[in-house]
């Protein structure tokens, strides 16, 4: 699964945090609202493009300026890279203990209503 740098994080979780799609625009803005240092609409425009390619975003072309939407949801996507997480270990069980050992006791109240 591809990875996020820090601009992508930030622009996924502007996506991911919209019920409906966003422009680059839309996303500049929310993104100069939380720095102090402001980036070109050109730049939110190239990291777009490069997650479009990675598959974690849709263009949405039927509108200009084009809008863009998530394709999985942010818990889809926590998910996947825990999935990855576990698929790379020796020792899965070694690591799910160490993984339930740190959660909090809601935590583990909310795993044991989701196991079977």
């Amino acid at each position: 699964m591809p990875t996020l740098g820090d601009l992508e994080r930030s622009v996924m979780d502007s996506l991911w945090d919209s019920p409906d799609p966003l422009s680059a625009y839309d996303i500049q803005a929310q993104l100069a609202a939380a720095t102090t240092k402001p980036l070109a609409a050109t730049t939110v425009l190239t990291v777009l493009s490069r997650l479009e390619k990675k598959g974690f975003v849709r263009r949405e072309r039927s509108e200009r300026p084009h809008r863009y939407a998530a394709v999985a949801s942010r818990e889809d996507h926590m998910a996947e890279l825990m999935h990855e997480v576990l698929g790379g270990a020796d020792d899965r069980a070694a690591v799910l203990a160490r993984f339930i050992g740190q959660v909090s006791p809601e935590e583990a109240d909310a795993l044991r209503r989701l196991l079977p």
